[in-house]
């Protein structure tokens, strides 16, 4: 598989929260300010990417029936690690995603991508896919928490923006407000992501009929 094409992937084209719609909650939840959406979206990023490796190595011996339990119990593991060293070294940062950080455990790109590509894939791709995932993610993220953060509150990373901040729209930081922004980018990518349809030219080759005239007639319209 293309490196390249695998970790780019989950930035636009198959992003986990405007393409996929997955990881809906916390998204709205975490992106009222950039600095919880970056650091929902690092967390979220590491846990996936220990899981997906973790994942990828054992999917010949974890046994298919138990395969579900055995994912939730080793993102889980991961998850536990990561809230100790966020409530050790960045307190606020935990108090500020609150409930939403252990809510990792049950988060649908982790158990999704490790269910639809660690699970059939090698180490080091699996390993690309849970990079590029986590930064669709935390880009998806912080796309919507610039906006929120600089209209609702008029701030940006709690830097007050001079005519903004008398002037904010209070509603964007309220769930209205998000499901209005994550409309507007899921709208925006979907426009970026579409495919313009190659123009066809009409000819013997597109003709319904052109077996049965043994193209006579279009070599005659051809001649006028």
């Amino acid at each position: 598989m293309n490196t390249l094409k695998n970790f780019s992937k989950g930035l636009i084209k198959e992003n986990p929260v405007l393409v996929l719609v997955l990881g809906t909650c916390p998204t709205l939840a975490t992106s009222t300010s950039v600095s919880s959406a970056l650091g929902m979206g690092a967390a979220a990023t590491v846990v996936l990417l220990c899981s997906n490796i973790v994942i990828s190595a054992l999917r010949k011996i974890i046994p298919d029936k138990v395969r579900i339990p055995c994912y939730i119990v080793l993102i889980a593991g991961f998850v536990t690690m990561v809230q100790m060293l966020v409530k050790a070294f960045a307190p606020a940062l935990d108090e500020s995603l609150g409930i939403y950080l252990p809510l990792i455990v049950v988060n649908c790109i982790i158990l999704g991508r490790a269910e639809m590509f660690a699970n059939k894939n090698k180490v080091f791709d699996s390993a690309i896919d849970a990079l590029g995932m986590g930064a669709g993610f935390t880009l998806a993220l912080t796309m919507m928490a610039t906006i929120r953060e600089i209209f609702g509150n008029g701030t940006f990373l709690g830097i007050e923006i001079p005519v903004l901040a008398e002037n904010h729209i209070s509603i964007l930081t309220m769930a209205p407000g998000g499901f209005f922004v994550f409309g507007c980018l899921m709208a925006l990518v979907t426009r970026l992501s579409k495919k313009k349809p190659k123009k066809e030219e009409f000819g013997c080759a597109g003709c319904p009929s052109a077996g049965l005239c043994h193209k006579a007639q279009c070599g005659e319209e051809a001649e006028k």
